[in-house]
């Protein structure tokens, strides 16, 4: 029963993914390095995904929908915030501007309720001071945090996950290629 939970489980959180990926900029986070190796786009997915596997481990009831869109469009920024003349350097600290960028772009690109723009908004607390106002808040600027931590200290984080999250020999191919690029 379980293996088959999960399958479902799995096929819920993949068609939240597709809904969001659908729109071509969501893609353009691929081109932006967010810590260590790890992309925009696959932090944002391990975000997404971890989050709604430990909800689903500890049984906690959430917004499955507004979890997930909100932890894959949290670092929807659309930047390079490593660059030295990136666009937004004369704003501050990115650490503390960067979620208000990421809702701008949400709510230009994608209908965003409440409880994702408060995911967006605040999954840096403390930097933003604002501290999360739902349980999916919470829960995404903890998750954020550790797979933050895990993509430091992580030569290929998440490489099985991208390979799992392909549809096509060719999506496998560019990630191989991707991989082979940071050895």
């Amino acid at each position: 029963m379980k293996i088959k939970n999960r399958v479902v489980e799995d096929l819920v959180f993949k068609s939240y993914l597709e809904e969001v990926m659908s729109n071509k900029k969501y893609l353009k986070m691929n081109r932006y390095i967010q810590h260590g190796n790890t992309t925009c786009l696959l932090h944002s997915i391990a975000v997404a995904y971890f989050s709604y596997r430990l909800c689903k481990l500890l049984k906690l009831r959430v917004h499955e929908k507004e979890l997930i869109r909100g932890a894959l469009l949290h670092d929807y920024f659309l930047y390079d915030w490593h660059a030295k003349y990136k666009p937004t350097k004369d704003l501050g600290l990115h650490g503390r501007i960067h979620p208000t960028i990421a809702l701008f772009n949400a709510r230009r690109d994608y209908d965003v309720n409440r409880i994702e723009a408060d995911i967006i908004s605040k999954h840096m607390f403390p930097l933003t001071f604002k501290p999360p106002k739902y349980k999916e808040s919470v829960i995404i600027c903890i998750m954020d945090k550790i797979c933050s931590i895990y993509e430091v200290f992580s030569k290929k984080a998440y490489i099985e996950m991208a390979f799992k999250l392909a549809d096509s020999k060719k999506e496998r191919r560019i990630i191989a290629r991707r991989i082979n690029l940071y050895n």
